[in-house]
């Protein structure tokens, strides 16, 4: 099966990026069960801050967690990024991510999911700017969803099936567009590499 790797955006104490990834994560088997899914907790990945001595474009990777890293990323079809709104922006945590690597994100298909007090459009404006950036392929739809004034502020528990009910359809819809984008892509490799076959066996 095709896996689809959720990252989750924020490593801060007393997150609700878990939470949330994993409700996120329900909804999508059930829109695309053809698919495996995995979250990936930065977290629990130790990626310090530019200690790669070359740029990440090159490749040249040195250090095991990068190559790690590396690996995960080529090995996933997708990824759907669930990150928060930080000061109007997205996390350190997730850009260092981003940027540990280079080639490896080209073409992926992707989808931004957001969400904090205000749903977290502009995180989710900048994320896709540097996704188009490095020619990751994202899904028109981006989901934000809205954290409740007593989830912020005072504490409440949070239930993303009932606080972020009115978002569902959108994050169904994001999850059948990556969808769309996984087979489009393997048609269109197989569709090279049988044209590439043809062409040898002209050619030998």
């Amino acid at each position: 099966m095709k896996k689809v790797l959720l990252i989750m955006g924020s490593t801060r104490a007393g997150r609700k990026c878990p939470q949330i990834t994993s409700w996120v994560k329900s909804l999508a088997k059930q829109v695309c069960p053809d698919f495996s899914y995995e979250i990936v907790d930065l977290a629990t990945w130790q990626l310090p801050m530019d200690d790669e001595p070359g740029i990440p474009a090159l490749g040249n990777y040195t250090q095991a967690h990068t190559l790690a890293w590396s690996e995960k990323i080529k090995a996933a079809a997708a990824v759907a990024f669930i990150t928060p709104q930080f000061n109007w922006g997205y996390p350190a945590v997730l850009k260092n991510a981003i940027d540990h690597l280079y080639s490896e994100w080209r073409e992926k298909p992707t989808i931004i999911v957001t969400y904090g007090g205000h749903g977290g459009t502009r995180c989710a404006r900048q994320l896709r700017r540097v996704a188009a950036s490095l020619r990751m392929n994202v899904v028109l739809t981006a989901p934000a969803l809205e954290l409740p004034d007593l989830v912020i502020r005072e504490g409440a528990a949070l239930n993303p099936a009932q606080d972020f009910r009115a978002s569902i359809p959108k994050i169904e819809r994001a999850f059948t567009e990556l969808a769309n984008q996984i087979n489009d892509r393997e048609s269109m490799l197989s569709t090279i590499k049988r044209k590439l076959k043809a062409l040898l066996a002209s050619i030998s």
